[in-house]
């Protein structure tokens, strides 16, 4: 036997049978880079000789007709190269991610103020925005439109309104033993992202372009690109190796400043980079849609909802951009984890003089579902009883229930397969000292005329994939090299959510290998084609199967040549750290693939994934939307001082369904993150427009994010132990969107201390963010009301 063949055929220390590189906690894959300033971001790449840099000209005006715009002020500007208007796009003028109402420059008509009219190219970015201001421009004004209830009582949409009816809500309402019926209002939210918006385009040979782009949705910026340059989407490359952050806000958005770089670049033949500082970001770009509502329920004894119905309004903006999913998912959550047996929903999408809103972690679901908590808890103070016995009441019945009181079919068709919010609500109930923690909240009130404690347990059911069911596909590439290392390329993009690690793992795991010895690249339209946003908490569950599945079709292989060494049937060879084995043979992976590249055997795949079972009807809005539910719920207590409105969140316990997690570690990360974040989106996070229609709050100044001191001392988060019904990706659950509805519980939990001023006899009007005005008004009304009983 040759030498070759004698290290083929070793005897190794064989790892033990449970090897497995999925369910570790593994640092994020750029961890290290990301503490010591090397990871590499779209304004880290090393600029090309000549490059130039961009500003945008911005509408001063919230609705009105360009009479005239003088330019020459902004030629003459220092450093200026050239400017571009509407005129100069080779192409279409449109950037809209489904309607095509959405120009890359305005022309003629401008819609909210911060809307881009004119591209500034100079030679730095300091004197492109320099240049950007020195614009003269004669505008004819016209009667704006800034609210969504404005919009909805001008008829005023972006799109027609949807409209869902199960049951015979008439009727059930006229036998309903209590009603009830209110508005409540949610404000919208700035993503916030740590990375701005930014593109770096440079022009190739003949027509290509090559654009660096910090955005979710690589291959929708290369059609955009594609369109606005008149060329083939084969002349485009649009490369995306991470981000800093996205948050929904760089999936449909991030078109605008790839666009604009890419015909300033293909005009000048240069290399153009567009890159956004803070307060031009806040003031273009979309936010989280702000909802009104305005809603009525008939709920028996029990609190139990017998009929329940509901209109909201969003504020879309100027445009559709993607309202039109972000209300058909608001819609669908509205009955968070509660059966709703005869429903009217009506969703009107608004059409604002303001920034088009657009994506947001959740994407409508918060939005759906907050509506029916806030009832929920509204229905439990009527009754005088604890609104988690009103939400028992109203939870999904057991998934294997058959027949007319089954419980367990949503409004619009689905049924709930895998319902655990019973015992997933039991468990935190008893770990976090719920009935403990009420009865003290209630002593500690009774003693205190100044601070008023509020204590909350909110249930979460989200669903997960994209409710428009063709973007449910994603590819991948993994190429195996002839050392035995491994690199993978997928359609998702990294924006620090940890995706690339998950996916990394999923690969290691299914070739036997240490997690070391894979590697993910940038994200790029070349290699794989016509992908999926990375959004809808979909990203390690379509990419992760997706190159799996080419990772399998290499093992496959490997088996074979591994099969006929030792031997044996190719089913019995076994891959596990760093290894293929065979009973008492092994080979390192290494020798085995230099093996079968000798044998000429194909040492790269590619990978296909589509979600099965999901589908949509948009006309009678039914169907069966999700391949499945994610389920999660929390507990917050808080105190406020009611006499100035401050707050603090003094304990939260998280408990979320991640099923068989893919990484523990990323995924507590994200459960906190989001929790968080929906903290700040319901809290300290406000919009304001002025009379104008000009954004005021644009710069962390006049922002608030949560901060580090936002966070509570007793912050607890733990895993529900669960695996997923549906065969996700080594039966894991999403991790991305539904924790941002955890911190409902934090909201409720305000209202309730709030309640506690008039002794929980008055629903505290609260409306959200319940930023301390917002708790001082809802505190002043609590008392007036109470003087009148």
């Amino acid at each position: 036997m040759n030498k070759q063949s004698e290290q083929f055929m070793s005897k190794l220390t064989l790892p033990p049978k449970g090897w497995a590189e999925v369910g570790k906690p593994h640092p994020h894959e750029s961890a290290v880079l990301h503490v010591t300033g090397e990871a590499t971001y779209t304004d880290d790449i090393i600029e090309l000789q000549g490059t130039l840099h961009a500003a945008l000209g911005l509408s001063q005006k919230a609705h009105a007709r360009i009479r005239a715009i003088d330019l020459s002020k902004v030629k003459a500007s220092p450093g200026v190269v050239a400017v571009f208007t509407a005129d100069d796009i080779p192409g279409e003028n449109q950037c809209g991610a489904i309607i095509h109402d959405d120009p890359v420059l305005a022309d003629g008509l401008v819609q909210y103020v911060g809307q881009p009219i004119f591209i500034v190219v100079a030679d730095s970015h300091d004197n492109a925005r320099r240049g950007a201001r020195c614009a003269v421009i004669d505008y004819e004004e016209l009667a704006p439109i800034l609210t969504p209830r404005a919009a909805h009582a001008a008829q005023s949409y972006v799109l027609p309104p949807m409209h869902l009816t199960r049951g015979t809500p008439a009727a059930a309402f006229a036998k309903a033993p209590h009603k009830l019926k209110g508005q409540f209002d949610v404000g919208g939210q700035e993503q916030f992202y740590l990375e701005g918006q930014i593109s770096y385009a440079i022009p190739k040979e003949g027509s290509g372009m090559h654009v660096y782009c910090s955005t979710q949705h690589p291959s929708e910026m290369q059609h955009h690109i594609a369109h606005v340059l008149h060329v083939a989407s084969h002349d485009v490359l649009v490369e995306c190796r991470r981000m800093g952050g996205g948050f929904g806000g760089k999936e449909s958005q991030s078109a605008l400043w790839a666009c604009a770089a890419a015909v300033a670049a293909v005009r000048l033949r240069r290399p153009v980079k567009l890159r956004a500082d803070r307060d031009d970001d806040m003031i273009v770009t979309g936010k989280r849609h702000c909802f009104a509502y305005d809603y009525e329920i008939g709920y028996d004894d029990n609190g139990r909802i017998v009929a329940a119905k509901i209109d909201m309004v969003s504020r879309a903006g100027f445009s559709a951009d993607l309202s039109g999913p972000v209300a058909t998912r608001a819609v669908c959550h509205f009955d968070n984890a509660y059966y709703l047996s005869d429903v009217e929903i009506h969703a009107m999408c608004g059409k604002t003089n303001t920034q088009s809103n657009t994506a947001f972690r959740g994407f409508g679901g918060p939005q759906g579902a907050i509506a029916i908590e806030y009832i929920v808890d509204e229905i439990a103070r009527n009754l005088g009883k604890d609104a988690l016995e009103v939400r028992r009441a109203n939870f999904y019945g057991k998934s294997d229930a058959e027949g007319p009181n089954a419980r367990n079919t949503t409004h619009y068709g689905q049924k709930v397969e895998d319902n655990v919010i019973h015992a997933l609500v039991d468990e935190l109930e008893r770990t976090s000292d719920y009935q403990a923690r009420r009865q003290a909240v209630i002593a500690f009130n009774a003693s205190n005329t100044v601070l008023k404690k509020g204590l909350a347990l909110t249930p979460v059911k989200f669903g997960i994939s994209f409710n428009v069911p063709h973007l449910n596909q994603a590819g991948s590439l993994v190429h195996v090299y002839t050392d035995g290392s491994v690199l993978v390329n997928h359609g998702g993009t990294e924006m620090g959510q940890g995706l690339n690690t998950k996916v990394a793992q999923v690969v290691a795991n299914a070739l036997g290998l240490p997690l070391e010895r894979v590697r993910c690249t940038a994200t790029d339209t070349s290699k794989v084609a016509n992908t999926s946003a990375t959004a809808a908490s979909t990203g390690s569950d379509l990419n992760g199967k997706a190159a799996q599945d080419a990772a399998l079709q290499i093992r496959a292989r490997l088996a074979q040549v591994a099969a006929k060494r030792f031997n044996v049937d190719a089913a019995e060879v076994r891959f596990a750290d760093g290894l293929a084995i065979a009973g008492e043979q092994s080979v390192a992976f290494p020798d085995l693939v230099m093996q079968a590249y000798l044998q000429r055997v194909q040492l790269w795949s590619d990978g296909f994934y589509s979600t099965p079972r999901v589908h949509w009807d948009s006309k009678t809005m039914n169907g069966h939307p999700f391949f499945y539910y994610a389920y999660g719920a929390a507990v917050a207590e808080v105190v406020i001082d009611t006499l100035t409105g401050e707050w603090r969140l003094l304990q939260a316990d998280l408990l979320y369904d991640a099923g068989e997690s893919l990484n523990p570690a990323i995924d507590v990360g994200q459960v906190e993150g989001g929790f968080i974040q929906g903290m700040g989106w319901l809290t300290t996070e406000e919009l304001w427009w002025n009379k104008d229609g000009k954004l005021m709050t644009h710069a962390p100044s006049t922002y608030k994010i949560p901060g580090v001191s936002d966070c509570p001392t007793a912050f607890r988060t733990e895993l529900f132990k669960n695996s997923n019904v549906s065969d996700t990706i080594h039966r894991s659950k999403a991790t991305g969107e539904p924790p941002l509805l955890l911190p409902f519980s934090v909201f409720l939990a305000i209202r309730d201390a709030v309640s506690a001023v008039g002794e929980h006899r008055v629903n505290p009007p609260l409306r959200a963010p319940a930023t301390s005005e917002a708790i001082l008004d809802a505190v002043d009304a609590v008392r007036a009301a109470a003087v009148k009983q």
